[in-house]
C-alpha cells in the first residue's frame, strides 16, 4: 500500500510531539515530586530538632529520672505538648521500641499501619520514613543526655502534595493534547507544500531519464529542495565537468607514476648504501679470518681478532636494528600509541638511563627543563632522545658537557640538546639526516656509529607532528639540535 510522503511526515511529527510531551511531562512531574519530597523532609527534620530540644528541656527541668522511666512517665504528656508545637500527630517510643505516648485519639497502634521495620531502623540512631496512603510516617532518633533515649514519630498528610501533582498532570494532558492536534494539522499543511515540490522534482528526474532535459529549475525555494532543483538543472553541465575531471585524474596518475619511478630509484640507491655499509665491517671480519687461517698460533693476532670481530659484529647488529626500525616507520605507523606525556619527568628519566655511559667517558649531563605536556608515543619519544644523547656522548671530547634545555612558547614545547663535542662541518649540515651518512667515518667506526641514528630520529619526530633542526654552533663549538612538539594545555 502506497502512503504519501506528507502523511508519513505528519505521522512522524505526531509521534515526535507525543514523545516530547511525554518525556517533558515525566521529568517535570518527577522534578516536582522530588522537590516536594525534599521540602517535606526538611520540614519534618526541623520539627524533629524542635522535639529534641523540648524533650531535653523537660528532662533537665523536672525530677531526674532514668531515660526509660522518664519516657514511660512523661511520654503521653510530652506527645500532646509536642503535637501542639508542631501541628502534627506525634508518637513517642522508648529505647525498647515500646509506645510511650501519642497525641492521636484512641492511643498508639489503633488505625496505624505496621511500622516495625521503620521503628527498628530509627532505634539504631537513623532516620526512617514510611508512606501509607495519603499519610507519611517520619521516625527519627530522640536524643537524651547520654545518647538515644527513644524515637519520635511524626505523621504528615500528603493529600495537598498529591492533589497538586494530579492537577499538574491533568494540565499536561490537556495542554499536550491541544498542542498535538494543532501541530499535526499545521505540519500536514506545511508538508503538503513540500510534497508538491518533491513531486515536481520527481517529474523532472523522469524527464531527464528520457533525455528530455529541463530548461529551468522545476522548483524555486530557499531550502534544500530549491538546492536540489538547481542541482538537477545544472546536471548536464556537470557532464562536461566530469570529462575535465577525468583529464585531471589522468594527469595525477601520470604524476603518481613519475613519483613511483623516483621512489624506485631512491630505493635502489638506499639498497646500494646498505650494501656498501654492510660490506665494510664484513670485509674487516673476513680479513681477520684470513689472517687467523694463516697465523692461527699468534696469540696477539688472536686477541686483536676477537676484539675487532666483536666490534664489527656489534656494528652490523646495530645497523640491522636501525634499518628495521626505519622500515617499520614506513610500514607500521598505525602501531604507535599516542598518550599524554609529561616532558620534564620523562627527560630526567632518559638522562638517568644515559648517565652511566656518559660518566664512563668522563662527560657531564645537565638539565634545564620546564614542566609541560605533549601528546606523543612514549616509546618514540624515548628513541628520539636516547639517540640524540648517544650521539652527543660518542662525538664529544674528554671531560665534555651535554646540556638539555626545554621551554614553552607559541603553543609548542621546544627542547634543545647541546654538546661540547667535535661539532658538524658546514658542508655536512644538509646531509646529516640522510641514512648512512656520517661526518667522520673513522670516528663512527671506532664508536660503533652506523649513520642511521639521525635519520631514525627525524622520521620519529615527523611521525609525531614535531620538528627537528640543527642549530648554529655556539661559542664553545659542539652540535645543538632543537626539537619542537605541539603543547597540550
Amino acid at each position: 500500500m502506497r502512503i504519501s510522503i506528507k502523511l508519513k511526515f505528519s505521522l512522524f511529527l505526531a509521534v515526535l510531539l507525543i514523545l516530547a510531551v511525554s518525556v517533558l511531562s515525566y521529568f517535570v512531574l518527577r522534578g516536582v515530586e522530588r522537590n516536594e519530597q525534599g521540602q517535606t523532609e526538611r520540614y519534618l527534620a526541623q520539627h524533629v530538632t524542635t522535639v529534641n530540644l523540648r524533650v531535653k528541656q523537660t528532662y533537665y527541668t523536672g525530677a531526674r529520672l532514668e531515660p526509660q522511666a522518664f519516657m514511660q512517665q512523661r511520654g503521653k504528656a510530652l506527645a500532646a505538648e509536642l503535637a501542639g508545637f508542631t501541628g502534627l500527630e506525634v508518637t513517642l517510643y522508648d529505647a525498647q521500641g515500646q509506645p510511650a505516648g501519642t497525641s492521636a485519639q484512641g492511643g498508639p497502634g489503633q488505625g496505624k499501619p505496621d511500622l516495625s521495620a521503620a521503628l527498628g531502623y530509627a532505634l539504631n540512631n537513623k532516620v526512617a520514613y514510611q508512606s501509607e496512603g495519603d499519610r507519611l510516617f517520619y521516625l527519627a532518633p530522640l536524643q537524651g543526655p547520654e545518647g538515644q533515649m527513644g524515637v519520635v514519630q511524626l505523621q504528615y498528610s500528603l493529600k495537598g502534595a498529591r492533589s497538586f501533582q494530579q492537577t499538574l498532570l491533568n494540565l499536561f494532558l490537556t495542554t499536550g493534547g491541544a498542542v498535538l492536534v494543532l501541530s499535526f494539522l499545521g505540519g500536514y499543511l506545511y508538508f503538503n507544500r513540500a510534497a508538491v515540490a518533491i513531486g515536481r522534482l520527481k517529474k523532472s528526474a523522469e524527464d531527464i531519464r528520457r533525455a528530455d532535459y529541463i530548461a529551468a529549475p522545476p522548483v524555486r525555494r530557499k531550502d534544500e529542495l530549491g538546492e536540489l532543483a538547481e542541482g538537477i538543472y545544472f546536471m548536464s553541465r556537470e557532464i562536461e565537468s566530469s570529462i575535465a575531471a577525468k583529464d585531471e585524474e589522468r594527469r595525477k596518475l601520470q604524476l603518481a607514476v613519475e613519483k613511483l619511478q623516483a621512489l624506485e630509484q631512491q630505493q635502489k640507491q638506499y639498497i646500494g648504501n646498505i650494501s656498501h655499509e654492510f660490506k665494510t665491517p664484513l670485509t674487516s671480519i673476513k680479513a681477520y679470518v684470513d689472517l687467523l687461517n694463516m697465523y692461527d698460533d699468534d696469540p696477539k693476532l688472536l686477541h686483536d681478532a676477537k676484539i675487532n670481530i666483536a666490534k664489527e659484529t656489534q656494528r652490523l647488529y646495530e645497523m640491522v636494528e636501525k634499518v628495521l626500525q626505519l622500515t617499520a616507520l614506513e610500514k607500521y605507523d598505525f602501531e604507535s600509541q599516542a598518550e599524554l606525556l609529561e616532558v620534564e619527568s620523562t627527560l630526567r628519566d632518559i638522562c638517568g638511563r644515559m648517565k652511566g655511559k656518559a660518566e664512563r667517558y668522563g662527560l657531564t649531563i645537565t638539565l634545564d627543563v620546564k614542566p609541560a605536556h605533549i601528546w606523543i608515543d612514549k616509546e618514540s619519544f624515548m628513541h628520539i632522545f636516547i639517540n640524540l644523547l648517544d650521539n652527543a656522548i660518542k662525538y664529544n671530547v674528554p671531560q665534555g658537557r651535554i646540556h638539555l634545555h626545554s621551554e614553552v612558547r607559541d603553543q609548542r614545547v621546544w627542547i634543545t640538546v647541546r654538546d661540547s663535542g667535535i661539532g658538524i662541518p658546514g658542508e655536512s649540515r644538509d646531509k646529516i639526516f640522510e641514512p648512512f651518512y656520517t661526518v667522520n667515518r673513522d670516528r663512527s667506526r671506532a664508536s660503533g656509529g652506523t649513520g642511521l641514528g639521525l635519520s631514525l630520529v627525524r622520521n620519529l619526530v615527523e611521525k609525531q607532528n614535531g620538528t627537528i633542526a640543527l642549530l648554529q654552533e655556539g661559542p664553545d663549538g659542539g652540535a645543538a639540535f632543537e626539537l619542537s612538539f605541539p603543547l597540550v594545555s
